[in-house]
């Protein structure tokens, strides 16, 4: 059996933009609804804890989740954007293929493969599947979500394996793409969680003393209407969506503190085809080449909010400050460059990534991580320079839990000798010296030259924060 589901979102939404290098995202929601997928087909898996179903109509998207025996979905299924599915976004912006071209409505969203369907009702195909006691693995050809009948050049794949009160998954998006380019990242939802009205009280940890047992935090309801969703650094890498009670679904995502999400309708009240939800999902920026494997890893859990958080501080707790290896993916590191030209040599990662120092303001960005000044002091950068250039920059952006953007303010940042002949060396910076790197930080940024040189490139094979 192959050894390896992230979602769209509301379909009652009639805009959505995934745009600029970190992605942003825009809904306006209108009151459709899409018909409703056969439940007596579901196939559903149990251990004598939990009980989760998926639907084949639906390229295997998860449509139900309970405690066993109890017989209440916490899942949303008010139409086909809900649900727990896979979804990637890519360019070009606007997606046309085989003559069609989008609605006006779906223009911005671009490259869009979806687990359970498209716009137009039709479901994505199965085709292979296999079911166990207590897991399911499963491949589908997802569809373009704002093309008709149309399957997008890629298959997904998921392993879904019950443990207790969780639900443990495991994903992987084949792309097969006939358009090489190479686009920029976009915001990736890995995956987005739909819950029903019930669950209406996001929660979530914030802070900047993760893993201590430190106050909680409930992301509010957006009010005044428009976009109704908001972005945060989950430092404890997880979120949850629980009712009066403080019981509902929860989701941990290793590695990961990019969260977004909120609620939408009335709160308190709704079963699984309501219109009312609440949405979560991490994110990460992805360049998501033509011929990608990419492969990530989450689990639900089903129980308490303090079950719910102790899952996540349990595997979490023992994390060190970064450490990123560039063996065989780009770690989530993302690119700028004039023009949206933030791109890199390619796929496979084959020990290092390589950038082009030929493109005006090429430089690399880390993902939101959280770490503090005093247990990373130093960056080691491992890297290859072929240049003329004899100097480098790195900056880091001040842990701000109100704001979830990267801020490298003026003196943030240190300067630092490299040598351009094409050798891999270890640089060792001390960021300590610096005034500004202080407590908590959230992001960091390399820029290896300060002017372009055409015909210049660095390969980067690792980034490390330590002492």
């Amino acid at each position: 059996m192959n050894t390896f589901l992230n979602c769209h979102s509301l379909a009652w939404v009639a805009l959505r933009v995934f745009a600029g290098l970190l992605g942003m995202t825009l809904l306006v929601l209108t009151a459709s609804a899409r018909e409703k997928f056969d439940e007596s087909k579901l196939e559903f898996i149990d251990n004598g804890t939990i009980k989760l179903g998926v639907s084949p109509d639906l390229g295997g998207a998860i449509t139900y989740l309970s405690k066993s025996g109890s017989g209440k979905n916490v899942i949303n299924n008010h139409d086909w954007g809900r649900q727990i599915q896979m979804s990637f976004f890519g360019g070009p912006v606007p997606y046309e293929e085989d003559g069609q071209k989008p609605k006006e409505h779906w223009e911005h969203i671009g490259w869009n493969p979806i687990q359970a369907g498209d716009d137009f009702g039709n479901g994505s195909k199965i085709v292979e599947f296999t079911k166990k006691e207590t897991s399911l693995y499963l491949k589908c050809i997802p569809m373009q979500w704002p093309l008709n009948n149309l399957p997008g050049e890629c298959t997904y794949e998921s392993i879904i394996e019950l443990k207790g009160n969780a639900v443990q998954v495991r994903c992987r998006l084949v792309n097969a793409r006939s358009d090489k380019t190479q686009y920029p990242g976009r915001h990736q939802e890995l995956p987005a969680v739909y819950a029903n009205g019930e669950y209406y009280r996001l929660m979530t940890y914030r802070g900047n003393k993760p893993f201590t047992g430190d106050k909680l935090a409930q992301i509010p309801k957006k009010v005044g209407g428009g976009f109704p969703w908001k972005y945060w650094l989950a430092t404890e890498n997880w979120a949850a969506l629980v009712n009066d009670d403080d019981w509902g679904l929860g989701i941990y995502k290793p590695n990961n503190s990019l969260f977004i999400g909120g609620f939408a309708g009335r709160e308190g009240i709704g079963g699984t085809h309501d219109n009312a939800t609440g949405y979560i999902a991490p994110l990460h920026t992805e360049i998501l080449d033509h011929n990608i494997t990419y492969e990530y890893d989450y689990s639900l859990i089903l129980g308490s909010l303090d079950e719910i958080r102790g899952y996540a501080v349990k595997r979490g707790k023992s994390v060190m400050p970064p450490d990123w290896k560039f063996k065989s993916d780009r770690q989530h590191w993302h690119y700028q460059a004039s023009g949206g030209k933030g791109t890199d040599a390619g796929w496979p990662i084959t020990g290092s990534i390589e950038l082009d120092l030929g493109k005006p303001g090429m430089a690399a960005m880390s993902p939101p991580t959280l770490w503090q000044a005093k247990d990373a002091p130093v960056l080691y950068l491992e890297a290859a320079f072929q240049t003329e250039r004899t100097e480098a920059a790195v900056g880091w952006s001040n842990y701000n839990n109100e704001d979830h953007h990267p801020v490298f303010k003026p003196g943030n940042h240190a300067h630092f000798e490299i040598i351009g002949d094409g050798e891999f060396r270890i640089y060792r910076v001390d960021l300590s010296a610096e005034k500004s790197y202080r407590d908590a930080l959230s992001y960091l940024y390399l820029k290896p030259v300060l002017q372009l040189e055409k015909g210049a490139w660095v390969k980067i094979k690792r980034i490390r924060l330590g002492k």
